[in-house]
């Protein structure tokens, strides 16, 4: 077999399916007629968006995932499979970030930090990908960030660890050229999630003041979830002989006032 079946129904694995990207991409491949396996460090949570899909007519099973550990990894492909069968799409959605500068980073904390970014996500593909090769089928969405085009002040160990989750995914696009196996990139800009959302609002203030300061904040729109997660279904969904390589999501701009900058 050299394509990807035509059938809607291709099980799915989203890692970072708490909340967030993650949460919506589930429910959008599960109401496609995707099985989906959900995975996280916070199972409940996962639980919850695992019933509403199967509410919804489809099927869907929650894992726990810490991606900083090589045993949970192991287990969580292991339980995916044997609850759905080989994986046919993942997705890389796992992420955390702090609001620290590279010079007043604990080193341990930075080193977490790119754990899970990076190293749990190379944890996942090395785990899955083989497979996909040898069926000579697959996707595989990694959700970066567009700190990879516009790095952030105060965002040290995320910047370093999305540079390197794309890093890995251009060499595997390379590597997969010809297997029927597709790696996508889906970076989005500044979306409105749960990432953060523990901050100190005096320490958000100054993030914020410093990326104005560089010009990294144009305008007050953000993304939402769904949108971003629309670019991941469609990344692994689109017809065979596409191959979308990156799909950069920006959020669009507040329509403005019509006598606003008119002269």
């Amino acid at each position: 077999m050299t394509g990807h079946p035509a059938t809607t129904d291709r099980p799915v694995v989203v890692t970072g399916a708490s909340s967030g990207i993650g949460e919506a991409a589930a429910l959008q491949f599960g109401a496609l007629g995707h099985p989906v396996v959900l995975g996280a460090r916070r199972l409940d949570r996962c639980e919850e968006t695992a019933a509403r899909i199967r509410a919804g007519g489809g099927t869907a099973h929650a894992i726990r995932l810490d991606l900083a550990d090589a045993v949970s990894v192991a287990a969580f492909v292991a339980d995916a499979e044997a609850a759905m069968g080989t994986v046919e799409i993942l997705v890389s959605g796992a992420g955390d970030v702090l609001p620290t500068p590279v010079a007043h980073t604990d080193p341990d904390v930075f080193a977490r930090q790119v754990e899970i970014n990076l190293l749990g996500g190379h944890r996942l593909v090395s785990l899955v990908a083989p497979g996909m090769i040898e069926r000579r089928r697959g996707d595989i969405v990694f959700v970066t960030s567009d700190v990879v085009r516009l790095p952030r002040p105060q965002m040290s160990s995320y910047v370093t660890s999305k540079w390197g989750l794309e890093g890995m995914a251009r060499a595997m696009q390379m590597e997969l050229e010809g297997s029927g196996v597709r790696a996508s990139i889906v970076r989005p800009g500044p979306t409105l999630t749960g990432m953060g959302a523990d901050w100190d609002p005096e320490v958000v203030g100054d993030v914020l003041k410093e990326w104005k300061r560089w010009g990294l904040v144009r305008h007050d729109g953000y993304l939402t979830a769904d949108g971003v997660a629309a670019a991941i279904v469609t990344a692994a969904t689109v017809p065979r002989g596409t191959h979308l390589t990156l799909i950069e999501v920006e959020p669009e701009a507040p329509v403005r006032a019509s006598d606003e900058g008119s002269t």
